[in-house]
């Protein structure tokens, strides 16, 4: 016959349990805010993030962390995103925050997650509504920065982002809405020597560009060429994970590698100015 265990150890055992289930969302402490380095991530789902999740991408790194959805600082692992919790996977930031740290193990790196999937670049602008997840793209992300730069400073925003605007009518005026975010960005988080670093949309064989997508594509690299705090990520040889539209999980490390390398590069070049 089987022995009841004491309340005690049944009391305990549900208390390690708690303790290993949400771990995750326990609060990670952070260094002096000259010592924390912030990344704003932003954009629609290509940034969030739609790769297939291993064991490794969600390995925890001390020197890089993330703000959760409850707005605390924990250990960055994919998915970071919840704009679309049923959807949403690997991403590009995880990648680009440990290529960043190893460049500098003095400082922490904080990455901000605020992408939303399918969101059109009007979405980004103050008060406007996205239906599909309920939330105000910018607003929302406004609120994350502000809060994280009660913890740290600002040095670049990851922005990925065009496919929904890729169709006639919307593609024509995508430099001007672009360029106006860039500086309401600029103005709202005093980021006007922050690098604003822009990804290219997916080159994919099977899915040639339309005009439209190439007028997005030529908006990203124009603003690039004509802003020297504004840099422009290549996806070239980047490929897609089954639905011509999102990047697979390694494409999506590559191309944190890729934001990586501009930023470390421009930083260099500032240093020696």
């Amino acid at each position: 016959m089987r022995q009841k265990l004491p309340a005690i150890l049944l009391i305990g055992f549900a208390f390690a349990a708690s303790v290993v289930t949400t771990g995750r969302s326990e609060e990670t402490k952070i260094p002096s805010k000259d010592n924390f380095h912030l990344f704003l991530l932003v954009g629609q789902s290509n940034m969030a993030g739609r790769g297939k999740v291993t064991p490794d991408d969600q390995v925890k790194a001390p020197k890089v962390l993330m703000l959760d959805q409850q707005g605390k600082w924990v250990p960055a692992v994919d998915p970071m995103h919840f704009d679309k919790p049923k959807m949403v996977g690997v991403g590009l930031g995880r990648t680009f925050g440990l290529e960043v740290s190893q460049s500098d193990p003095g400082v922490t790196i904080g990455l901000i997650p605020c992408a939303v999937g399918g969101s059109p670049i009007k979405s980004w602008e103050p008060g406007a509504w996205d239906a599909p997840t309920k939330s105000h793209p910018y607003d929302d992300a406004m609120k994350r920065a502000h809060r994280a730069l009660e913890a740290g400073q600002l040095k670049g925003i990851l922005w990925h982002q065009g496919e929904s605007d890729s169709r006639a009518g919307q593609a024509e005026i995508y430099e001007q809405k672009l360029r106006e975010l860039i500086t309401r960005f600029r103005k709202e988080l005093n980021a006007y020597d922050v690098p604003f670093i822009i990804g290219q949309l997916g080159m994919f064989e099977e899915s040639p560009w339309t005009k439209s997508k190439k007028q997005v594509d030529q908006a990203h690299q124009e603003i690039a060429k004509s802003d020297e705090f504004v840099l422009f990520v290549s996806a070239d040889g980047l490929t897609h994970k089954g639905d011509k539209v999102h990047f697979n999980a390694e494409s999506y490390r590559e191309f944190g590698k890729r934001y990586a390398k501009a930023f470390l590069e421009f930083k260099e070049k500032v240093s020696q100015n």
